[in-house]
């Protein structure tokens, strides 16, 4: 009888570079930044301080006007698009580019939270699990600023749980739309955001995503969230009233949901850390003189 040798494997554990001895070559530092990397961190530094930080006021008051200029601009910069292909009118650059940008953007955490959600939650999905079509209909516009992206996943009784959603989705008697229904909550440019990345359970089981027009009949978004803090992002509910979606705006596989929520989330914290680091750096101050929306620089 035939014997079978196992092949050894090595499993990588998250968070296990805490507990274990690294080599000096499996640990990345900024000596290993490249002249594109240091170029475009110069880029996004300018950016922040010339662009972002005097509108910070603004900002805080919630002037969403100056917020989606500011995104158009970065998008001419390609600081939107480094995670999308060329092809779709991205800069294609490594996970490493996208850290050096989220570092140098983060001056202000208001803009960082909306940059992020869209370039990150907003449009990832797309990247990752769209269909020829979808790339091609929404990726540029959303690569150059043009249409604003974000991310629907929370309920008020699932946001860690969130395969235990409500919004439900059913198949229109033609086949061509699904029609949604229910509420999410806590959706970071929901209050002009474009485009969205929305969960729903086909026929009440299958957890879904789908891409969804703000202009689709039966979506509305609700009111502002009144928060301590990242002011300046807008954080709203969207709710769905029998909307219609196409069917041809599924995205990925029915049931399949799961595995475009939870990949996408882990890349948007991968970038979260490298805008902790940078949220230090901000000057501006708020009238009452404290730091506006930034960490304090250690003392």
């Amino acid at each position: 009888m035939a014997t079978t040798t196992a092949v050894p494997q090595t499993k990588i554990s998250g968070g296990s570079f805490l507990l274990e001895e690294r080599k000096t070559d499996e640990v990345f530092t900024p000596e290993d930044f490249t002249e594109q990397h240091l170029l475009i961190g110069q880029t996004a530094e300018e950016f922040a301080l010339n662009e972002i930080v005097p509108n910070i006021e603004k900002m805080e008051h919630k002037d969403f006007s100056i917020t989606r200029d500011l995104l158009k601009k970065a998008g001419e910069l390609g600081l939107s698009s480094a995670e999308i292909p060329e092809a779709y009118g991205g800069l294609e650059m490594d996970k490493v580019t996208a850290a050096v940008i989220a570092d140098h953007i983060a001056k202000y955490a208001g803009f960082a939270t909306t940059w992020g959600g869209h370039t990150g939650i907003g449009t990832l999905p797309i990247v990752y699990f769209g269909t020829e079509e979808q790339k091609k209909k929404y990726l540029p516009r959303l690569a150059a600023g043009e249409i604003v992206g974000a991310y629907a996943l929370s309920e008020a009784s699932s946001g860690s749980d969130a395969l235990n959603c409500r919004a439900r989705a059913e198949l229109s008697k033609d086949g061509k739309h699904y029609i949604l229904n229910g509420e999410k909550m806590w959706i970071t440019n929901a209050g002009f955001a474009d485009l969205f990345t929305v969960f729903a359970k086909v026929d009440g089981e299958k957890f879904t995503a789908f891409l969804v027009e703000k202009t689709f009949q039966g979506f509305s978004v609700g009111a502002e969230e009144h928060k301590m803090g990242i002011r300046g992002s807008s954080t709203c509910p969207i709710i769905l009233n029998d909307c219609k979606v196409p069917a041809e705006n599924m995205l990925g596989e029915i049931g399949k949901g799961h595995v475009i929520a939870f990949n996408i989330l882990n890349v948007g914290r991968f970038k979260l850390g490298a805008m902790c680091v940078g949220g230090h750096a901000c000057p501006s101050r708020t009238p009452s003189g404290t730091p506006s929306n930034a960490r304090r620089s250690a003392k």
